[in-house]
């Protein structure tokens, strides 16, 4: 019998969960029974699996965030830093675990307040579930600051409190935010009116600047079209052309007129963009415009001064050459003339001189009006300054057409004007030129005109010349002449003549006119008529009147040692030595310096002078007679016959105009007009002397009308100082010596 040692086989069964398993073994050759507690651990596994699988998810979900993820415990210590917040500040993870979450990320002046932020977070209960949402100033690594999103949550653990910090870099943000904001602000306050309108071009938004220039408020505009603003100035074709600019460039910018509210039309300029959708439909239209009117006035301004004289409203001599290039140019492709006529007024001056400046300038501004009335509205009627006036007649076609406009204009300047409840007499001079026949260059035309204008003034006035080629000759010898009269004086060319002033019965004299003359080296004897003028021009009457006083006043003293026989000299005093300023006081105190009596000096004024005389001309006439002088006005009844205002002054001589004594023997007018000066002269205590008295039956005439007083030819001639005397001694020698 044997037995069989081998182990009894041991008989697996597949464990069933919560079941015992009974085992049966073969020891020491006795069958034992062994029991095993089997726990199903299915459960726990599949706990420890899905733990596992969570924590891979959210060390994922933890690495990939976009925002930073900080954890930190109870200290405030980093306990967790992801790949994020390495990016945004700067420190590696194995730098950052450990280190204090305040000093890591936070600037060191914020940091006091942001503990006691987390302490007051800590004692809010419901912080600790919500969390808490900041923005804050973080700091970099690298020092730099940027502005960052913090949001803090609790996570409640064994040992206390954690933290889990998400932070969002919100620089982009802030700068959008900022930009928002700074184009909220432009929109609020720019000076810019601003305008938002649909895809239907209807108004959605407005600025204030807009109800600023406008005077519309937006729930006035809103839903409306800009149309509204329409002032009319524009056509169709105008508003059709910046359509087509908009749809083709998506922009267009340009001078618009506009109405306000008020009524009032305003300039605009204008910028007008179009916004489109991304299938490139409009989406809107945005329009920025300021108010240009003050900036188009002032343009408009300085355009009138630079082109348009101030007083006139004519072109001035600016724009008077640009238009006479453009009317050249037409006369070149038509070929026809055009014609010049440069105009100056006749003894304007005096009218300046006596009535002032401001009637002076009334007179000017009637005189373009008149000269305007004669042309065509294609012509150009300029003012060059002063009293010169310009017209350019264009498409001369008939030759007789310049001859009409010149003839109506001296006869429309003829007629008086009524300024300030005075009537004032003027004549015009014309100068015509023709292009291209005369000159082809503006300043060539214009320099012809003028020698053309003052050929009318030697002709007598009141008339007009055609340019020839002699008038160059003569303006280039008065410009030369000039400049000789200034050479004049200081090299003793001029002289003094003297007239007797005679009484006509016995032919004595106790009177005499100084009458200056210049004899010229190369010319001779060049008359007063000629370089007088000249003088006053330029000023250098001033000096010459001076020195003619003074030899007067020298030949009466010395005539008075000489004969014993006291002779009054006529001085003769241009308006221009009034008007200049100067003050004549000198005069006085040379004849006090010479020990001539004043009575010996006549003055000699123009009866212009007295019209609206100023306060400076007055104390003048009032200072000569103080000292004894006479005055006496010269020419008179050629002027204004100002017979009401001899009484103002105290006049002692009137002095006939030698035009009345020529025509005395004529229809009798003029021996009737000077019989009534007479007469009006004897009631107001005033003596008549008759200039130009050279025949017999011209004396006779005068006698028969009362007058006593004569000078002229039939008596004497003006005479050298020389000659003079020796008539005055023969006067005064007696009968038979």
């Amino acid at each position: 019998m044997g037995g069989d040692l081998r182990p009894a086989p041991v008989h697996h069964h597949r464990a069933q969960p919560g079941v015992a398993e009974e085992h049966h073994v073969l020891g020491a050759g006795k069958p034992q029974r062994l029991i095993c507690q089997i726990e199903d651990v299915t459960a726990r596994k599949q706990a420890e699996m899905l733990a596992g699988e969570r924590q891979l998810f959210l060390g994922a979900l933890f690495e990939s965030a976009l925002d930073a993820v900080v954890l930190m415990d109870s200290r405030g210590l980093i306990t967790g830093w992801n790949h994020q917040a390495e990016k945004i500040f700067g420190w590696e993870r194995n730098e950052a675990l450990g280190r204090s979450m305040h000093e890591t990320i936070m600037p060191l002046r914020y940091r006091g307040a942001h503990l006691q932020g987390m302490e007051r977070f800590l004692e809010n209960s419901e912080d600790k579930v919500l969390g808490s949402r900041i923005e804050i100033t973080a700091l970099h690594r690298d020092g730099h600051e940027f502005p960052v999103e913090l949001t803090v949550s609790p996570i409640t653990t064994a040992a206390g409190y954690e933290f889990s910090s998400f932070i969002r870099d919100i620089s982009g943000r802030r700068a959008i935010e900022e930009r928002l904001q700074l184009a909220a602000l432009i929109y609020q306050h720019a000076a810019e009116a601003m305008i938002v309108t649909d895809a239907g071009n209807n108004i959605i938004a407005c600025n204030p600047a807009f109800t600023r220039v406008t005077g519309y408020t937006f729930p006035e505009v809103v839903g409306r079209s800009p149309r509204m603003l329409s002032s009319g100035r524009q056509t169709g074709y105008f508003y059709r052309q910046m359509w087509q600019a908009l749809l083709a460039n998506g922009r267009w910018q340009g001078e618009i007129w506009n109405r306000r509210k008020s009524g009032e039309i305003y300039a605009e300029w204008l910028n007008i963009s179009v916004i489109r959708n991304p299938d490139g439909s409009v989406h809107r239209h945005v329009a920025l415009f300021s108010d240009i009117t003050e900036k188009k006035q002032f343009e408009e301004q300085i355009l009138l001064q630079a082109n348009f004289d101030p007083l006139t409203q004519l072109p001035n001599r600016r724009l008077l050459h640009d238009r006479l290039e453009q009317e050249m140019r037409k006369a070149d492709r038509s070929g026809r003339s055009l014609a010049l006529l440069f105009i100056d007024l006749d003894r304007f001056k005096e009218v300046n001189d006596t009535l002032g400046h401001h009637v002076g300038d009334t007179l000017l501004v009637e005189t373009a009006k008149r000269i305007g009335s004669c042309v065509r509205e294609s012509d150009t009627v300029a003012r060059l300054g002063g009293d010169e006036f310009t017209v350019i007649l264009s498409g001369i076609g008939d030759p007789r057409r310049i001859e009409r406009v010149s003839e109506a204009i001296i006869e429309t300047l003829g007629r008086p004007f009524l300024l300030e409840n005075e009537t004032i007499y003027v004549s015009a001079s014309i100068g015509v030129t023709l292009y291209p026949e005369d000159a082809e260059s503006v300043s060539g035309l214009l320099k012809n005109a003028d020698q053309a204008m003052y050929a009318a003034k030697n002709k007598g006035r009141n008339r007009f010349c055609y340019f020839t080629p002699s008038m160059q000759e003569a303006t280039l010898e008065r410009h030369h002449l000039i400049g000789q009269l200034r050479e004049a004086l200081a090299g003793n060319q001029l002289e003094v003549h003297f007239q007797p002033i005679v009484e006509m019965a016995n032919g004595h004299f106790s009177k005499a006119e100084a009458l200056l003359r210049w004899r010229h080296p190369e010319r001779g004897m060049v008359g007063p008529a000629e370089f007088i003028p000249i003088a006053e021009e330029t000023g250098l009457i001033l000096d010459i009147g001076d020195w003619v006083f003074r030899q007067a006043a020298d030949r009466a003293r010395q005539w008075i040692e000489r004969f014993g026989h006291p002779i009054q000299i006529s001085v003769n005093m241009s308006p221009a030595q009034f008007m200049s300023g100067a003050n004549h006081r000198a005069w006085l105190e040379y004849l006090d310096e010479i020990g001539l009596p004043g009575e010996c000096i006549i003055i000699e004024i123009t009866e212009g002078l007295l019209l609206h005389a100023d306060a400076g001309v007055a104390e003048q006439l009032t200072m000569f007679r103080s000292a004894g002088m006479r005055i006496a006005i010269d020419d008179f009844g050629t002027g204004y016959s100002a017979f009401s205002y001899l009484k103002k002054f105290d006049i002692d001589f009137l002095k006939i105009d030698r035009s009345f004594t020529s025509g005395l023997a004529g229809d009798g007018s003029d021996l009737a007009l000077t019989e009534a000066i007479i007469v009006m002269a004897g009631k107001l205590g005033l003596q008549v002397i008759a200039e130009g008295v050279e025949t017999l039956a011209q004396k006779h005439l005068l006698a028969s009308v009362g007058c006593h007083i004569g000078q002229g030819y039939l008596f004497s001639e003006p005479l050298p100082t020389d000659q003079f005397e020796l008539l005055l001694q023969s006067m005064l020698e007696p009968a038979g010596g």
